[in-house]
C-alpha cells in the first residue's frame, strides 16, 4: 500500500522543458527540443554547411566535366555548361533570403512586389478572404503605434519593411508551412537585430515594438498561416478531438488531480480555465493566443490553492491541466498550437511564464520512450515527464491502472467505470469494472468525477424515489374506487331487500269528474243560464 501511494501523482521534472543546449530558456518540440535561439543558429549553421557542400560540388562537377572535355580535345559548349549550374544550383537557390531582408537589393525587389495590386486587376484567392476591415484598422493602429512610440525615421522604416514583407508573402502562393514559418521567424530575428545594433534600443523597447509587429503581421497573414493547405493540420485536429472525446469518462479521481469541485469557487475556477482554453480559437494574434493559455493555466492554479488551501506545485499543476482539455476538447487544438509555434514572437515561448506554461500544454519530453519502458505504478507515473497534449494522444489502459479490457469498454461507451477511489485513498487510482453490482446510478455516480454529474444522478434518485411513490398512490386510488363500487351494490341491495319485506301495494288510479267526491253534488241548484234584458235608455 505505501510502495503504491509513493508513485502516486505527476512528477514535472522541470529539467525536461529546458532547451537541450543546455541554455535557460524553454525548448519546443516543433524546434526538435531547442529554444528559438538555438533553433535559429542551428538553422544557420546548417544553411551555411548545406551552401558550402552545394559550391564544392559544383566546382567538383564543373571540374571534372571540364576535365571530360579536354580529354575528348573539344570545347565546352555554354548550353551544357549552363545546364551543370543548373543542376548544381538548385539546393542553394531554396536557401531563404530573408536574413538578408534589409539590404537595398531586396528592399527593391518588395517594392516592386509592393506594386502588384496596381498593376492586376484580379487578386490571389488568400487576398479575396482577407478581411479588410480589420487588417485596415491593424494597419492604422500600428501606425498610430509607430508615432508614439518611436522616430520617424526607424517608424518609417519598420512598418515598409513589415508592409513591404506582408506584400511578398501574400502573393507568394508556392509558400509551404514551414517554408513561411522560417520567413517569418527569420524576419522577427532580423528586425530585432536591426533595432538593437543600429539603433540601440533596449531589449524592453525592443520586445514591445516586436509584439506591436508580430499582430500587424499576423492580422494581415491569418488567412495564408492558419492552417494552411500544404500541412496536415486539420488532420490531426479532427484525431485529437475525437480521441478526447472518447476519453470523456476520466475524472479527476483517475487522473490524481487535487481538485474539490464541490467547492463553488472551484467549480467557477474550472469553468473559467475551460472557457479561456476555448476562446483561445477566436483569437487570430500568436500573442492573444498565448495570453488565454497562461489565463486558463492561472485559473487551474487557482482551484488547485482553493482545493488544497495552500500553494500548488508543478506536480500538481500538469494533471489538472490534462483535465481541463478533457473537459474543454478545445476547437482546432493542433492547429492553434502549430500557429504559435510557428508565428509567435520567439522571446515569448523561450522564458517567462507565457512560455513555461505553453510548455506544459505541448512539450512531448521523450514521452514515447517513457510508454515503452517505464512499468507503470499509477496515473501520475504514467504523464510523468510530459505534456497534456501528448498524455492525451498516448494515454492508454496502463496509464490509468486499468485492464486493456475494460479500458476498451469504456472507450467504446459500452460501460463506465464502476468505482472511483477518493483523492486522499492511495490504493489505486481505479478499480476493476469486475465490482460492478448494485445499483448502476451508484456505480455512475462514483465515475462521473464532477460537481454537474453528480447532481444529475441525484436527480435521477429522486425521480426514482417519485415514480415509486406515485405507484403506490395510484394503487391506493384503485383500491378506494373498488370499496366505493362495493358500497354501492351493497346498500343497494339492502334496500331491495327491506323493500320487498313491507310488501307495500301502491293504490289504484281512476279517472273522475271534478265534484266526483262531491257527494252533495246533487243538492247543488242548476247552473246559472244567461238571460237577456230588455233595457231602454
Amino acid at each position: 500500500m505505501s510502495s503504491r501511494s509513493e508513485h502516486r501523482g505527476i512528477h514535472v521534472d522541470q529539467s525536461a522543458l529546458h532547451c537541450k543546449k543546455g541554455c535557460d530558456f524553454f525548448g519546443n518540440p516543433a524546434w526538435n527540443g531547442l529554444c528559438s535561439k538555438c533553433w535559429w543558429e542551428e538553422k544557420q549553421h546548417s544553411r551555411s554547411r548545406q551552401i558550402e557542400e552545394d559550391r564544392a560540388l559544383a566546382e567538383r562537377l564543373q571540374k571534372e566535366e571540364e576535365a571530360a572535355y579536354a580529354r575528348a580535345n573539344s570545347e565546352t559548349t555554354p548550353a551544357k555548361l549552363g545546364k551543370i549550374e543548373k543542376r548544381t544550383g538548385q539546393k542553394s537557390r531554396t536557401v531563404p533570403a530573408v536574413k538578408n531582408f534589409f539590404t537595398s537589393s531586396l528592399k527593391t525587389s518588395l517594392e516592386k512586389d509592393a506594386t502588384i495590386p496596381e498593376t492586376h486587376s484580379t487578386p490571389t484567392t488568400s487576398i479575396s478572404r482577407q478581411p479588410v476591415v480589420e487588417s485596415d484598422q491593424a494597419t492604422r493602429q500600428f501606425i498610430d503605434f509607430l508615432k508614439r512610440t518611436t522616430l520617424q525615421r526607424p517608424g518609417q522604416e519598420i512598418f515598409k519593411q513589415c508592409h513591404g514583407f506582408c506584400q511578398h508573402v501574400l502573393y507568394k502562393k508556392d509558400l509551404g508551412a514551414e517554408e513561411l514559418s522560417e520567413s517569418v521567424q527569420d524576419f522577427y530575428q532580423s528586425l530585432s537585430d536591426r533595432l538593437n545594433t543600429f539603433y540601440k534600443w533596449t531589449p524592453d523597447r525592443i520586445e514591445v515594438v516586436m509584439d506591436e509587429v508580430e499582430r500587424y503581421m499576423m492580422l494581415h497573414l491569418y488567412e495564408q498561416a492558419f492552417c494552411p493547405e500544404s500541412a496536415d493540420d486539420e488532420v490531426k485536429d479532427l484525431a485529437i478531438q475525437k480521441r478526447i472525446r472518447a476519453l470523456h469518462w476520466v475524472s479527476v479521481q483517475m487522473l490524481c488531480v487535487p481538485l474539490n469541485e464541490d467547492i463553488p469557487a472551484v467549480a467557477d475556477s474550472l469553468v473559467k480555465a475551460i472557457t479561456d482554453i476555448i476562446e483561445m480559437d477566436s483569437k487570430r494574434v500568436p500573442k492573444d493566443k498565448l495570453s488565454h493559455v497562461t489565463r486558463c493555466s492561472k485559473h487551474i492554479l487557482a482551484a488547485i490553492k482553493r482545493s488544497k488551501r495552500g500553494a500548488a506545485s508543478a506536480d500538481d499543476f500538469l494533471p489538472a491541466l490534462i483535465y481541463v482539455v478533457l473537459k474543454a476538447n478545445p476547437p482546432r487544438l493542433q492547429s492553434n498550437i502549430q500557429y504559435i509555434t510557428r508565428f509567435c514572437n520567439p522571446s515569448r515561448l523561450m522564458s517567462g511564464e507565457d512560455g513555461y506554461y505553453f510548455t506544459n500544454l505541448v512539450h512531448p519530453s521523450e514521452i514515447s520512450n517513457i510508454i515503452a519502458k517505464v512499468v507503470w505504478k499509477s496515473a501520475k507515473d504514467a504523464i510523468r515527464q510530459c505534456c497534456a497534449v501528448a498524455f492525451v494522444e498516448k494515454l492508454d489502459a496502463q496509464s490509468l491502472n486499468l485492464s486493456p479490457e475494460d479500458f476498451e469498454l469504456y472507450m467504446s461507451g459500452q460501460a463506465s467505470p464502476s468505482k472511483v477511489q477518493d483523492p486522499g485513498d492511495s490504493s489505486s487510482c481505479v478499480s476493476s469494472s469486475s465490482s460492478r453490482r448494485g445499483d448502476p446510478h451508484k456505480a455512475e455516480r462514483a465515475s462521473g468525477g464532477s460537481t454537474a454529474v453528480t447532481k444529475t444522478y441525484k436527480q435521477l434518485d429522486l425521480l426514482t424515489g417519485l415514480e415509486t411513490r406515485q405507484e403506490r398512490v395510484l394503487e391506493g386510488a384503485h383500491r378506494l374506487e373498488n370499496d366505493l363500487i362495493e358500497w354501492k351494490d351493497g346498500v343497494e341491495q339492502s334496500v331491495q331487500e327491506v323493500l320487498e319485506g313491507l310488501h307495500l301495494e301502491a293504490p289504484s288510479t281512476s279517472a273522475s269528474a271534478i265534484d266526483s267526491d262531491n257527494v252533495d253534488s246533487e243538492a247543488l241548484p242548476p247552473p246559472l243560464q244567461p238571460q237577456a234584458l230588455g233595457i231602454r235608455s
